[in-house]
Order: C-alpha cells, then structure tokens, then sequence
C-alpha cells in the first residue's frame, strides 16, 4: 500500500515538474518574442519573406536598418532574394491555379505571371484584366506553348532562378486570341485547363471569387436579386420542390449567372489542350440541359451585369466610377479587381503567408485595413503588401 501510494505521489511529482518546465519554455519563447533584438527581427523578416536564412552580409544590412528605424528597407532586402519568387510566391499562387487549390501544382504560366507581375510591380489590380503573360527566357528550355506546360514544368524541375529570367510578353501574342479577349490570370492556359474545361463555365466565376475576392458562393448568397438571367439548366423544382431553389439556388445563381455570362466564348478544347475563344458564339456548354427550365435565360452573348451592386453585397465595394456591366471576361475582370474585397483580400492572403496565421484580434485588423489602403492608393503594389506585412510581424 505504501509503496502504491509512493509511487504514485512520484508520479504526480514528475508531473508537476514537467507541466512547470513546459511552462517555463513557454514563457522563455514568449519573452523572446517580446524582446528580440535588432538582429533576431530581421531575420525573422527575412525568414518569413524568403523562406531561408540570410547571409551575413545581408542580415547585418538588415539588421543596420531596422536600429537606423527603417524596417521596410530591411524587408526590401529579404524581398530580393530569388526564393521569394521561386519558393514563397510558387506556393502562394499556385493553390489558386487548380480545383484542388494544392500547393503541389506544378509551375505554370498563371503562377509565373503572377510572379512576374509581383517582380516588376504591374499595378495587381489588372491581373484579371491584362494582356500580360511571364516566360522564362532561361537557355535549353521548350519554347512557351499553348498546348502544354513543358515550358514550365521544365524550368521548374531545372530550378530556374524565377526572378532572374522571367520575361514579360502578351497573351494575344502567344495564345492565339485577340487582345480584346484577353483577361489577365483567367485566360492563361492553367486557369483554362483547370476552369474552363467541361462544365458551364461557372467554375472560372467560382474560382476567381474564392482566389481573389476571399469569399465562396455560400458567402455572396442573395435570394433578392432578380432571377430574370438564371440559365434553363438550373431546374426550379429541384427534387419537385420549388422552395430549394426559391429560397437556395436563387441565392447563388441570380449573381453569378449574370456575371458568368462573361466567359460565353471561352472553352478549353481537351483534344487541342488549349483555350478555344469564338467571338459572336456562345459555347454549347451554355445551352445544356435545357430540358430542365424552358423558360430560363438563353444566353446569347457574351454581356454581363452585376446584381450584386445592390442588396447585401454592396458591401464587396464596387467601383462606383465603373457601369456594372459590360462585354466578356476582361471587362468583368476590371470590375472584380476594383472592388474593395479585391483589395482587402490580396491583403489578407499575404498576411497569413507571412504571418503563419489569421487575423486574431483588433491590432491584426487594425493593420490589415492600414495596409489595404496603402495597397490601393499606392498603386497595387503586392510586393509592398508583403514588405508591410513582414515588419508588422517580425516580433513574433
């Protein structure tokens, strides 16, 4: 009996000394935290922006930086090394290119022209709406295709220095479309294969939604905005029950079919494995399974309207300066890419990459919203986003 009982006072013993040590760490790592130095902060920032350790020439340059009171020039150093483009921006575009929105996507032209456009600093408010598209002019490699990813996939698996070779062309140059037709990332041969193919080109409204405005159709649902352009393939009884789709499907499709109207022309052909864009003819996937509503919209062109400019979802923050409607896929980029959730979204994208996490109190959204007006009134410059970001969490 005694020796139960010394045995298990021992057992509590240790106990109580582990829980107190695991404290102790605790609280060590969080002092560190709190009172890391000069050198310890900038090669955090380095560490978060780039993905790897500075040099020591480089930490010291940073380090002299931030006792001088100038963080941000710390940031733009760690900002110059190539892994923030072939390491930390390949991750942090890449899940925005396929349906699986994985990290593990090999190197494309959406990826690489994001890249491109972060490098050079293209105003990011056009990147669903320019003709622009990045390739590696690395020697040896396939010449860029409109087919296929070999361009890409070779340079990625050579380890190309992304921020060294990448060039800077057209879409209408290279994809056989005209420049009219072009719609920044939406209309690269990745956001093609991975949207366009199959379906009834909702995906690519979906996606783009998710990856550059933050939110998910459950998220934008409306139920009183004007079923009037709903196509005939959405039945109104599903299941014989016309309240799903009163009180259900209407809330997704009285917004997005209207705006979805602006992808009529695309298609990705998978025998050709390249975008298709027929001008004045809405592809056939935009009639299918008509039998389901007779009377739904019939869609005869390529012009979209924005429903979502009244109800709920004004608060997205539409351009007021821009009509809320107009002709294909780069015009409604324009339109999705002035919003305010377009800017705050970039925002807090970067801000969980870098960060390692979300927003978790005032302070966090507090910065969030001071850096989302410098994006937006600083010409849309990702990289300073990043930069910003970096130094506000460089004590953690």
């Amino acid at each position: 009996m005694n020796r139960e009982t010394n045995n298990g006072s021992g057992t509590a013993s240790r106990l109580a000394t582990t829980t107190v040590a695991c404290a102790l760490i605790v609280l060590a790592q969080l002092g560190a935290a709190a009172y890391a130095g000069p050198r310890e902060q900038a090669r955090r920032i380095h560490d978060r922006i780039a993905g790897v350790p500075p040099s020591d020439s480089v930490l010291a340059q940073m380090e002299a930086d931030i006792i001088a009171g100038r963080p941000l020039d710390a940031a733009s150093r760690a900002l110059e090394h190539p892994s923030f483009y072939n390491v930390t921006l390949k991750n942090f575009v890449t899940p925005w290119t396929n349906r699986d929105q994985s990290v593990f996507a090999p190197l494309n032209d959406y990826t690489a022209t994001v890249i491109g456009m972060v490098r050079d600093n293209v105003p990011f408010n056009t990147v669903l709406s320019a003709d622009i598209l990045y390739v590696s002019n690395a020697s040896g490699l396939p010449p860029y295709s409109p087919t296929n990813n070999d361009h890409y996939e070779q340079a990625e698996l050579r380890g190309v220095d992304l921020k060294a070779t990448l060039v800077r062309t057209t879409q209408s140059s290279l994809l056989g479309i005209p420049p009219e037709a072009t719609a920044g990332v939406m209309t690269t041969r990745a956001a093609s294969e991975a949207f366009f193919i199959d379906g009834t080109n909702r995906a690519m409204f979906r996606f783009t939604l998710m990856n550059h405005l933050c939110r998910d159709l459950e998220q934008v649902m409306d139920t009183s905005r004007p079923t009037d352009r709903i196509r005939q393939d959405v039945s109104r009884s599903p299941g014989g029950d016309s309240r799903v789709f009163l009180n259900n499907c209407v809330g997704c499709h009285s917004g997005m079919d209207p705006m979805a109207q602006a992808f009529a022309y695309y298609d990705f052909d998978e025998t050709q494995q390249r975008l298709v864009y027929t001008p004045g003819q809405p592809n056939a996937k935009y009639f299918i399974n008509a039998d389901n509503f007779k009377p739904g919209f019939i869609t005869p062109d390529d012009r979209w309207y924005n429903y979502w400019r009244k109800g709920p979802n004004q608060h997205l923050g539409w351009d007021p300066a821009l009509p809320g409607s107009g002709y294909g896929a780069k015009s409604l980029g324009e339109e999705l890419a002035a919003s305010e959730a377009f800017a705050s979204c970039q925002v807090e994208k970067v801000f969980k990459a870098v960060c390692f996490r979300s927003p978790i109190n005032q302070a966090d959204r507090n910065e969030i919203a001071r850096i989302t007006n410098l994006f937006r009134n600083g010409g849309y410059q990702l990289k300073q986003v990043f930069a910003e970001t970096a130094v506000y969490c460089m004590g953690e």
